[in-house]
């Protein structure tokens, strides 16, 4: 894994060395706690945050900053044991029924099986852009970080630096893209056991409760507005490693992609998924 973790900075490096304008660290400047009550709490000084979910509420939190375009990342601990009909979600949104939205939705699972990490894009209100995968890691033993890359020409999904998803803006062809609308950044911790667990098979144990995930290191860089007239940069994606990278993560953890679902769409996939 080691050389993988090479390659994510070399990737990196690339990518984002005119990146401009950064903000983080401490979540008492960055973050305001939305719902839940002291379910969410603020530890170390604002270095660290956590969200629990019990029996009469989970919790939640947004940032205070919107942003259009730019790199987000964050580390996060999910909710350890027995996660059975929780879900985690770290996204970017913004507001109204035309709203745009970039989702990571961690959906837990019982003691020692996998958590699914689903992925969707939604632009003008209109999602139904699902990926998911299993991870390479246990998620819940350690911090890993999830980042979101954001330009006018694509989205990437990246976890531990490592690339997961290429979305392309595919507006040549009808498609509408995020590009328009300034995003917060948005977490919660909730009880979806009607369809987080084998489609809601799966009950949460409340038991365990308190439900508890964990995060640090929060980062948003956003870019400047010149770079967004340099058409090099606005089209740079991944370098050889990191085309690599995704496809091994790809080929041995994705577990549903919405453009080979032909169940779903019997009439044809989706326009942007011939981009893919």
């Amino acid at each position: 894994m080691g050389s993988f973790t090479h390659y994510g900075f070399l990737i990196l490096a690339l990518l984002f060395s005119s990146c401009m304008v950064t903000c983080g660290g401490n979540f008492f400047q960055e973050f305001d706690f939305t719902w839940g009550g002291n379910r969410a709490k603020i530890f170390n000084g604002g270095q660290l945050l956590s969200l629990s979910l019990d029996k009469v509420s989970g919790s939640g939190f947004q940032s205070k900053k919107e942003h259009l375009f730019g790199r987000i990342d964050m580390q996060i601990k999910l909710v350890a044991g027995n996660s059975a009909g929780t879900v985690t979600t770290y996204y970017l949104s913004s507001q109204g029924p035309t709203h745009d939205e970039i989702d990571f939705e961690f959906l837990g699972n019982v003691t020692g099986e996998p958590y699914i990490l689903h992925t969707n894009i939604y632009a003008q209100g209109k999602g139904n852009k699902e990926q998911q995968f299993y991870l390479w890691f246990d998620p819940t033993k350690n911090f890993h970080t999830y980042s979101i890359i954001w330009k006018p020409q694509h989205i990437i999904f990246l976890v531990d630096n490592s690339p997961i998803r290429v979305y392309k803006n595919a507006e040549s062809v009808g498609v509408p893209f995020p590009k328009n609308q300034p995003m917060r950044i948005y977490s919660s911790l909730w009880n979806a056991d009607d369809w987080a667990t084998r489609g809601g098979l799966v009950k949460t144990d409340w038991a365990q409760a308190p439900f508890t995930a964990y995060y640090r290191n929060y980062m948003a860089q956003s870019f400047s507005p010149s770079q967004f007239s340099d058409q090099k940069w606005q089209n740079q994606e991944l370098d050889a490693n990191g085309r690599r990278r995704l496809r091994w993560v790809q080929k041995n953890f994705m577990i549903y992609n919405y453009c080979t679902d032909i169940k779903r769409f019997p009439q044809g996939f989706p326009p942007e998924c011939r981009r893919f």
